[in-house]
């Protein structure tokens, strides 16, 4: 499976982005899908994740309520609506697939993305 992840940039607090990650190489409707993302000196965290089957999605606390992880099998590529962005959501954003159910860890994912940076400035 290849990813290929895009949409980062630099945003003002409080703004809007969204991310973009397509998929290839795999039926992409088996994949459940996640974000992660590491910020400057920190390891890598979990954001999001939605499962392939039913379309259940997670969330890490940081981001509750904030951001939104949709797929669209269609165009097999899963997105990350992120709003009221704050500075620290500045990140590296990595999107991440898995051939079976969901997982809150990095570890599980056989299959990542290149990254996208996100960058929240006043």
């Amino acid at each position: 499976v290849q990813l290929q992840a895009c949409g980062g940039g630099l945003v003002q607090i409080g703004g809007s982005l969204r991310l973009s990650c397509a998929a290839s190489g795999h039926t992409f409707s088996s994949l459940a899908l996640g974000w992660f993302r590491r910020a400057p000196g920190k390891e890598r965290e979990f954001v999001a994740a939605i499962e392939r089957s039913n379309g259940k999605t997670y969330y890490a606390d940081s981001v509750k309520g904030r951001f939104t992880i949709s797929r669209d099998n269609a165009k097999n590529t899963v997105y990350l609506q992120m709003n009221s962005l704050k500075p620290e959501d500045t990140a590296v954003y990595y999107c991440a697939a898995r051939a079976g159910g969901v997982y809150l860890s990095e570890v599980p994912y056989d299959y990542w993305g290149q990254g996208t940076k996100v960058t929240v400035s006043s």
